[in-house]
């Protein structure tokens, strides 16, 4: 009796070797889990940028709004027959020489 136990915990011994250390064991399982999550919300944060992208495309391939707002503010381009103003700022605080000669 005491051999046919020993072999029977022999023999759950080597049926449950695969499922905690083989390849497709429980602890891979949990850790591609994890890496698939991660990987997910990486893909979210790229499937938004990319739909945002493929948004301005559409817009620049469509109107000429989207293409005049961008060469006027990238590019500093005016129309033709438009005054261009340009407005300095004065420093908020004078120089030293220029206290000194009062």
């Amino acid at each position: 009796m005491k051999a046919l136990t020993l072999i029977f915990v022999i023999l759950i011994a080597l049926l449950q070797y695969p499922l905690w250390l083989g390849k497709g064991s429980w602890l891979r399982v949990w850790d591609l889990s994890s890496q698939i999550s991660v990987q997910q919300d990486k893909n979210k944060v790229l499937k938004a940028r990319n739909d945002t992208l493929d948004a301005e495309v559409l817009d620049l391939k469509s109107g000429r709004a989207a293409i005049e707002e961008r060469a006027r503010s990238e590019l500093g381009m005016v129309k033709q027959d438009e005054v261009f103003y340009q407005v300095l700022e004065i420093p908020a605080t004078r120089p030293a020489n220029a206290e000194a000669s009062q």
